[in-house]
């Protein structure tokens, strides 16, 4: 389990071990690989690019500005070199309803200014280091993730199988579209066996696309989304009104969109960092994401996020440094400006054989069999993530996963709180607290203690325990209450010291002797109780 899973299936599709750190000398041979795998990259992100405006409900360039650009920002300052960033699907299917609430050509605006707001919060997110909390996300709950998400990526791609009027093809067609897409599967699979020359992803797109030239091939290519021609991106500032009612409008789609991009962006952090070996960084993501969809806002467009599946293709095709990124961001900016009748006429088949490798390289096949191997509430939590994952969005899939994880480790921690009681030789019992006290405790705390029958002095010793939250006070001022009401006194012994601050703080405790975090003796505090209250 502590080896990644996505290194594991990366290396058996590409051959070299990809579990190395970026280089740090940038020969004619490192700099030929960046920028083949940029150029891989880019012929990917078009159609996704494309394919998200439109689900966005905007036009195919404001996706394809919008991958350029944040691809370009995050690939200089983001916070690992070898992520793609760019216009991606979880934030398309929440910017729709944004853009058809208003008349053509008025919706974007307001989006616009959405995407600008998204990136001031994600910068805000960066600069208060609240990345780091992306650790909190458990190991099943990834699994899930990657699973979720190959899916999500395979199913993306049923759609180009099918006509505009949403049919599918005319059987001979499909059949031929199939093959191609096999074609590209093969040659991405067997030429790494061959040679590292050029990246196995790049020679299944040449080949499939050289074939279908030849022969005439009647099979759609990219050109049949949309022409993806146009001009250089230009500054402006979204058209609609800067006031109190724009605000209360925009905003909740700007929080939403920033913790999805935020989610997504991390995870594909911490996934592209198990297998190039790197780590941190999340800081400084966050606010490579915040400034690039801060300034796609002014520049038209869509916004953006980390995408694992060009990710995944960049780093399977030798992508270590940030020239890759780059590259890719201008190769896309290339084919807007001048080389779009070459792309154009790449088949579509050639680019879903490419994702569907992705798709097999990032889906953990191993988890399948450990389902029967890990304790039974982390197998619900793989599954759950990945049919979330499937059904909603990502966001509230990660959500899900960690609320369930969490709840699940505060029942185990819990059922594990106990004491050993035993009587001193001057007739005072001593219960020796073991487990946490917290919330999820406090119940069992409280029933441990037999006020009625214990002696007139009863210490309650927390070596093996620790004083967590309200809850804990709020439990150890109700059993204080109850001997009190008995005639009987109870003392704490053996608090660590940020316990004896939470009691301290509450004006729970009449000090006896001093602390001793060391416990080199045992230092003892009697309680005041009716501060809490019963509620």
């Amino acid at each position: 389990m502590s080896s990644s899973l996505l290194a594991r299936f990366a290396d058996r599709f590409d051959g070299p071990d990809l579990r190395v750190a970026p280089t740090s000398v940038l020969s004619a041979s490192v700099l030929r690989v960046e920028v083949l795998a940029g150029l891989t990259v880019a012929l990917a992100l078009v159609p996704e690019a494309v394919a998200f405006a439109f689900v966005a409900g905007v036009a195919p360039l404001v996706g394809l500005y919008a991958a350029f650009i944040v691809g370009l920002i995050t690939a200089l300052i983001g916070g690992r070199p070898g992520m793609i960033s760019g216009a991606t699907g979880a934030l398309a299917v929440v910017m729709v309803s944004l853009v058809a609430a208003y008349p053509p050509g008025v919706g974007v605006q307001y989006l616009f200014l959405t995407v600008i707001l998204m990136g001031l919060i994600q910068i805000f997110v960066g600069i208060m280091r609240w990345g780091k909390f992306i650790r909190l996300v458990p190991h099943p709950v990834m699994l899930g993730f990657v699973n979720g998400l190959a899916i999500v990526i395979g199913k993306s791609q049923i759609d180009f199988f099918k006509t505009a009027d949403g049919t599918w093809m005319p059987t001979g067609q499909l059949v031929m579209v199939l093959a191609l897409v096999a074609l590209t599967m093969v040659v991405i699979w067997g030429l790494p066996k061959l040679t590292h020359a050029i990246p196995a992803p790049l020679a299944g797109i040449g080949i499939t696309a050289t074939v279908v030239i030849a022969f005439g091939l009647p099979v759609p290519n990219v050109g049949d989304l949309a022409s993806i021609a146009g001009g250089l991106p230009t500054f402006g500032l979204p058209d609609v009104p800067l006031n109190y009612d724009t605000l209360t409008v925009i905003l909740p789609y700007a929080v939403i969109l920033a913790a999805i991009g935020l989610i997504e962006s991390l995870l594909t952090l911490n996934l592209v960092g198990e297998i190039t070996g790197q780590r941190g960084g999340a800081s400084q993501e966050c606010i490579a994401q915040g400034a690039a969809n801060t300034v796609t806002g002014f520049f038209g467009g869509m916004g953006g996020c980390a995408m694992i599946g060009q990710s995944m293709i960049n780093v399977k095709s030798g992508g270590r440094t940030r020239i890759s990124g780059v590259a890719a961001a201008l190769f896309l900016l290339t084919f807007i400006l001048v080389a779009s009748p070459l792309i154009e006429v790449i088949p579509l088949a050639a680019l879903v054989g490419v994702m569907f490798m992705v798709v097999i390289g990032t889906f953990a096949w191993n988890s399948i069999k450990i389902l029967a191997i890990v304790p039974r509430i982390d197998a619900a939590v793989i599954i759950l993530v990945t049919i979330v994952t499937v059904m909603t969005d990502l966001a509230i899939a990660v959500v899900v996963g960690v609320i369930v994880s969490a709840l699940a480790y505060a029942w185990q921690n819990a059922t594990r709180i106990h004491a050993k009681a035993h009587v001193t030789p001057e007739g005072a019992k001593v219960y020796a607290v073991q487990g946490p006290l917290f919330f999820g405790s406090a119940t069992g705390f409280i029933e441990m203690f037999d006020p009625a029958n214990d002696p007139s002095v009863v210490i309650v010793d927390f070596a093996d325990s620790r004083v967590a939250d309200q809850s804990a006070l709020q439990a150890i001022e109700a059993v204080a209450a109850k001997y009190e009401a008995a005639g009987k006194s109870i003392q704490l012994r053996h608090l660590t010291r940020d316990c004896h601050k939470l009691l301290t703080r509450a004006g729970h405790l009449m000090v006896d002797s001093d602390d001793d975090p060391d416990y080199a003796v045992a230092a003892n505090y009697s309680v005041r109780t009716g501060i809490l209250g019963g509620h």
